[in-house]
Order: structure tokens, then sequence, then C-alpha cells
């Protein structure tokens, strides 16, 4: 069967048919993916039953799978349910498979997914790739909202463009859990979760495009006041946040979805997440550019 891309936004994101993400892909078949991701950014695989196992099989086709063994993360004793090393249990499940709970200061930290974020945007190299297989869903809620910061760049005026080239911002989990009102880490966490320097425009190495780089966990700008970096950094996010950016993916079970870190942002949405289940799980690959090592 050949590869197909049916779009579903007018500027990014696509429906993949004609590859079973179970089988260890081609040489064509792999880089017809990464063409796709270049050009779309998102892409998603309907109708993929995947064991854990074939997850990350597939994932490694695109490279090197993320190191959770870095600073700044924190991981939960959740993830010890699926036991499997390189699979990120994203579920509201805690390590006995019930429903964490809501007192639970893990769950509170998680919350913080829901805001607009680029996946390891707080490590010095962020990563590149994420994949998120839908295993069990809610009844309702919980689609992932995509924004396209290519497009939210070009539709930026010269002035704005000028200004931001040279903008290095700060990126820690810190600051996007102190937005959620999340202020109790203890210190080793605040050691872990020490801001690392991203620039705020990035240029794709393959198709040369210049993006936004933005996320919740930038909360400074080198040379700016607090408060006016983060009133800026809003207003941008508000600007590469409108719904012509934004592409909403409603879940089906067995979909995976796939997205270029260097090139959106994201979030997850709410459910019933007191009463239902939501079991995701995810793979993600090492970037491999220092963000501020790049030419402007």
């Amino acid at each position: 069967m050949s590869i197909t891309i049916r779009p579903l936004h007018p500027a990014f994101a696509g429906e993949v048919s004609g590859i079973d993400c179970a089988k260890p892909l081609t040489v064509e078949e792999v880089a017809a993916v990464e063409a796709g991701m270049d050009r779309y950014a998102v892409l998603v695989f309907r109708d993929q039953d995947l064991t854990d196992a074939q997850q990350l099989v597939f994932t490694r086709h695109f490279g090197e799978l993320e190191s959770y063994k870095t600073p700044g993360h924190i991981r939960r004793n959740a993830d010890q349910r699926l036991g499997t090393p390189g699979i990120a249990d994203f579920s509201n499940l805690d390590q006995g498979g019930s429903i964490i709970s809501a007192e639970d200061r893990v769950w509170f930290f998680k919350l913080g997914d829901r805001l607009w974020h680029s996946d390891s945007s707080f490590r010095p190299i962020p990563a590149k790739y994420s994949l998120l297989s839908g295993r069990v869903l809610p009844s309702w809620g919980a689609n992932t909202e995509f924004a396209d910061m290519r497009a939210a760049y070009d539709a930026l005026d010269e002035r704005t463009k000028a200004e931001i080239e040279p903008l290095v911002c700060l990126h820690s989990l810190i600051y996007s859990r102190e937005a959620i009102g999340f202020t109790e880490l203890t210190p080793e966490e605040v050691e872990a979760f020490r801001p690392v320097r991203q620039r705020l425009v990035r240029t794709h190495p393959v198709t040369g495009r210049k993006s936004l780089f933005l996320a919740a966990h930038a909360g400074a700008i080198e040379g700016w006041t607090i408060p006016e970096a983060r009133m800026f950094l809003r207003d941008l996010t508000e600007h590469a946040t409108q719904r012509e950016f934004v592409y909403s993916h409603i879940w089906r079970v067995n979909d995976l979805v796939m997205w270029d870190n260097r090139q959106t942002m994201h979030r997850a949405r709410r459910f019933d997440d007191r009463n239902e289940v939501r079991d995701v799980r995810r793979t993600t690959l090492a970037g491999d550019v220092i963000t501020i090592e790049q030419l402007a």
C-alpha cells in the first residue's frame, strides 16, 4: 500500500495511511514519515494497536530515545506501572492501576501539562519528536491541541521579528508549575529544575523555516526585567495560539500521534479525570541541537 498523508489543518498536521507502525519500517517508509514531519509537524496514525515494545521500535527508526536520567524532570511512581524503560506513563493512574488521588502532589504537578508547552524545553538540548499512543480514552474531553509555531512566526510584523531574533529565554519546570500555583518544590527539585537558556527563534535544520520557541516553561528573557519578559512572552503565546494556528486532535483508541517539538507547542485538555481512565503512553526522541549555539 502506498503512503499517503491527508491534511487535517490548512497549515499543518496530517493523517497518515499506508503504514503499519507495529512492523519494522523500510528505508523508504522512514524517509516518507520524516518528510511528512518536516512538512506537517504533526502526524496522526490511526488504528495502531501497539504494545510498548512495538512503540519503542517504531520510535527508534527516527533517532535516539531521550534519557530521563538527565536533570530537569520528575518521574512519578506510576511509571513503574509499565515497567518498560523508554515508555513514559502519561495516564491518570497510580502504580497500582487506580486513578491517582486528587490530593497527590504528583497529580498537581502533572496538571501543568495543560499549559501550552514544548516537550523538554527545560533541558539544555530540547526534545526532537514526541509520540503519544492512546490505549484507553475517556468518553469526553482530553483532546490534545497543537499550535504551529512556524505559521505564528510568519504572521508577525517585521518589527517584532527583528526584535525577537537575538533574544534568549530561560526555561524551567519551576516557571510552568508556578503558573498553576504549584510552588512546593523540594530543594532537590529546585536544583534539578535550574533554568536553561534557549533561543526564542529557532530555524529548522532541514526546511530552513523559522519558528517561535515558546513554552509555559519560559519565564525570563536575558537582559529584560521579569515583569516585562513575562508580559511579552504572554503576548507572543496569545498570538501563537490563535485558532488559525491550532489543530485540536480528537483522540480515538489506538491513535498514535507524532509531533515535532522544534516546530510546535501543545497542551492537554480537561476530562473527567476523577471517574474515567486516560491511559496514554509517550516515547520521546532526544534532540541534537543546543539552540543557543544555533546561528541567527
